[in-house]
């Protein structure tokens, strides 16, 4: 029996996520600065599901902020909230929030919340990326661009998802229905 606690301790340890986080803070004590330049404090979204993504315009996954919009339109009346942070932390991205903005607006006709231009590894991370790390592990660092953090309505990361699932794709859908 005590080999099989000793197992079933270091499965858990390895298999670590966000059940296990000891979250000194939720995402709801976090603010980032929006494409527009206002504050956008995440205490407005409280009780709200959040997408997090980190975005780029010459990236070829860039073709998503078309599945993002879709997802925005379709969940947002129910609680969803789509948050595109615009990086160049993989050297895809413009260089101004306004060509961003822009961009974003012309060719996808973008209307989720932007972010500004947002470090997302490393030492420069924003805290939102720091957090997720701190609190969800390896998962949660951006190994690419359109790399996506789901946010449940008590402010913890439910799920993280690689840069190569869509926004609409059913493994993503089903686990927004899941929890909105």
């Amino acid at each position: 029996m005590k080999q099989i606690i000793i197992g079933l301790t270091i499965l858990m340890l390895f298999f670590k996520n966000s059940a296990l986080a000891n979250y000194d803070k939720t995402f709801f004590d976090l603010e980032i600065e929006s494409i527009n330049g206002e504050i956008i404090d995440f205490k407005n979204y409280e009780n709200k599901v959040i997408l997090v993504v980190n975005t780029a315009s010459y990236c070829g996954f860039t073709k998503q902020y078309t599945e993002l919009q879709e997802l925005w339109d379709k969940y947002k009346s129910n609680g969803l909230i789509v948050l595109g942070i615009p990086s160049n932390s993989f050297n895809q991205e413009k260089s101004s929030n306004s060509e961003v903005k822009n961009f974003c607006e012309i060719n996808f006709d973008i209307n989720f919340p932007l972010s500004t231009i947002t470090e997302v590894k490393g030492k420069k991370a924003h805290e939102i990326f720091k957090w997720a790390e701190k609190n969800y592990g390896k998962p949660a660092i951006p190994k690419w661009n359109f790399h996506k953090i789901l946010i449940n309505k008590e402010g913890k990361i439910e799920e993280t998802f690689s840069s190569f699932t869509k926004p609409m794709s059913k493994k993503i859908v089903n686990k927004i229905e899941e929890i909105l």
